[in-house]
């Protein structure tokens, strides 16, 4: 079995994705094509990074990963295709691995971009996929690439008893996820109680849930999700609206002294 997945900032009514997939199936048929999301905002390769990061750990090994956000070519930077985890991944070397992986790829090459043209995921990165599905050799693609341009993801600042983080993500039902992961918050609290300030000191939580219906309908809460991070939400309603919450609002711990 073959998979590919497909992440991009491009319209759901956009051809892009279509025509992709179509060439993909044309080339090699029996592959099972997975869309991560078409609905990244346009060159927003943090959030794009986020979602395939947090979906790609799930696939099975010899999956090949498109990511066709903000690929334009700029000088000094090349496409690229990249092993890791042994999964592969093909774009454009735009700082956005950096923000996927903790550690540095198995392997990386460079593509060649001479017809690249305007849609290069169609003429470059469709024909790399079908030649992975194929060989599995990235070396078969093109000469080794030595540096990756990254960039690195925005930390919570923290001292003894303060957590300083930001909304990071907002998903469908308006949840806002945060940059505070549970290993931070269990070292810096250290068991003692807190208060959770969201974007305004009139917005305290001071309880952690396990779950949303452990709080009333309407009641602000928070959690930690299922990838571990400090996610900000109303039970029943829409958090981000009601608190104008939006990515780099910021998320505010302060533990208490212990007693």
């Amino acid at each position: 079995m073959s998979i590919v997945t497909l992440t991009s900032d491009w319209n759901k009514d956009d051809f892009y994705s279509a025509a992709v997939k179509g060439k993909i199936l044309s080339r090699c048929p029996d592959t099972i094509i997975v869309d991560i999301t078409n609905q990244v905002p346009a060159f927003n390769i943090a959030l794009a990074a986020f979602q395939l990061r947090n979906s790609m750990r799930h696939f099975p090994a010899g999956t090949v990963h498109i990511i066709a956000v903000n690929s334009e070519p700029k000088e000094k930077h090349a496409f690229v295709s990249l092993k890791s985890n042994d999964q592969y991944f093909i774009g454009y070397d735009n700082g956005i691995f950096g923000l996927l992986f903790d550690e540095d790829p198995q392997e990386v090459v460079a593509l060649s971009d001479e017809d690249s043209g305007s849609f290069p995921e169609f003429s470059i990165f469709t024909e790399a996929a079908c030649r992975l599905l194929k060989s599995k050799k990235l070396s078969e693609l093109g000469k080794p690439h030595k540096q990756l341009y990254k960039q690195v993801p925005m930390l919570p600042t923290i001292n003894e008893s303060v957590i300083n983080g930001s909304v990071i993500y907002i998903d469908s039902y308006k949840n806002a996820c945060t940059n505070i992961s549970r290993d931070l918050f269990e070292q810096i609290g250290n068991g003692r109680n807190f208060d959770i300030f969201v974007q305004s000191n009139y917005n305290r939580i001071s309880r952690l849930n396990q779950r949303y219906g452990e709080s009333s309908m309407g009641e602000l809460l928070a959690l930690f999700n299922s990838i571990n991070l400090l996610e900000i939400a109303i039970n029943g309603g829409n958090a981000a609206e009601l608190l104008n919450l939006s990515l780099n609002s910021w998320i505010r711990i302060k533990f208490k002294e212990a007693t």
